[in-house]
């Protein structure tokens, strides 16, 4: 998984044609004036954060980050969003989605069940500060828009569940056409599991047999980039979530045998177990530090069977509590956060 964010050269034009003047944007964003005019535009997380800030400031429009992620023209899609909309259901489309991800930055589609209900929510892996209402906003409604625009417009969330506090309730309630639950714990799209199955009208198996070998090359280049030891804790972190996967279910997704994975960690020096737990410690100090999640549900997240046996280790890896830790790390990370927007204005 790349560690930077790729920004679309069509930003520019998009946000001009709201109306906002990119210098103004890129001022505000501490951005270097030529930002837009660079060959393939990288960001790191804070710069991304930061940018989206700004666009919410100079546009002054609630709505915003809605109309961005609500894109009408197919020619300005990506690669990744046009495969999505050539599937051949929401279910197909949301995990293309969250496969080619991968491609472009270190951002995750996250996609659980539970309880009669689908849940889809973005996870900003290397953020150390939380990520701007506008973004938010943007990859909620692309996630909306690829399904009505798939499904021609049959499909209607059950809720819309926001960490921040009450604001705009009949704006966002209008254009998603649910509920919206501020002050949660996540910031998610919830849908009827039956949606997932409905069939795209916009299916396309020729298009489709064209784009997605593509995409499937560029992700196994990348994957063998990576060592098989990093290899291995992108894919726990992606399946870790009221389960603890096995050795099996990763060699499924990296496409190996058992036997072939189980042989090239030792040769690696490290056990599958050892990557399991680096994991979980990883994104539980993600958890803590950049969410609000009860322990409760952390630990669940972590595929802990109880939430005294993820205080264990917890401890064990920090010698202190989880509730402990995250009261003595949230200053500091704010603080961090403060300093890097600081710094780049």
């Amino acid at each position: 998984m790349s560690n930077r964010f790729r920004v679309s050269s069509l930003l520019a034009r998009k946000l001009e044609e709201h109306q906002l003047l990119l210098p103004a944007v890129l001022r505000h964003a501490g951005l270097p004036m030529g930002f837009f005019n660079q060959e393939k535009i990288f960001v790191t997380t804070e710069e991304l954060f930061a940018l989206w800030r700004a666009i919410a400031e100079v546009s002054c429009d609630p709505a915003i980050g809605l109309k961005l992620g609500t894109e009408q023209r197919i020619e300005r899609y990506g690669a990744p969003a046009i495969a999505a909309l050539y599937s051949q259901s929401f279910r197909d489309a949301l995990q293309r989605m969250a496969r080619y991800k991968q491609l472009t930055c270190p951002e995750e589609i996250w996609i659980s069940r539970g309880a009669g209900e689908c849940t889809v929510e973005f996870r900003w892996l290397l953020a150390r500060e939380a990520e701007p209402d506008v973004l938010i906003d943007l990859c909620l409604s692309w996630i909306l828009a690829i399904g009505r625009r798939g499904t021609d417009g049959s499909i209607t969330p059950l809720r819309l569940e926001l960490a921040r506090p009450p604001k705009h309730r009949e704006m966002l309630e209008t254009h998603y056409g649910c509920r919206v639950k501020f002050e949660s714990n996540r910031n998610a799209l919830i849908f009827r599991p039956s949606d997932l199955d409905r069939p795209f009208v916009t299916h396309n198996a020729d298009l489709l047999e064209i784009i997605a070998p593509q995409l499937e090359a560029e992700l196994n280049d990348q994957r063998s980039r990576q060592t098989v030891t990093e290899q291995v804790k992108t894919v726990l972190k992606r399946l870790l979530a009221g389960h603890r996967p096995s050795i099996q279910d990763v060699a499924r997704q990296l496409n190996l045998s058992s036997r072939t994975l189980q042989r090239r960690l030792t040769d690696s020096g490290v056990s599958f177990q050892q990557l399991l737990e680096e994991a979980r410690r990883e994104l539980a100090r993600h958890y803590l530090s950049q969410s609000s999640l009860e322990l409760n549900e952390t630990a669940y997240l972590l595929g802990y069977e109880d939430a005294n046996s993820f205080f264990r280790a917890f401890h064990h890896w920090e010698g202190t509590t989880p509730g402990q830790w995250r009261n003595n790390v949230r200053p500091t990370t704010v603080a961090v956060g403060m300093e890097s927007v600081t710094q780049n204005n």
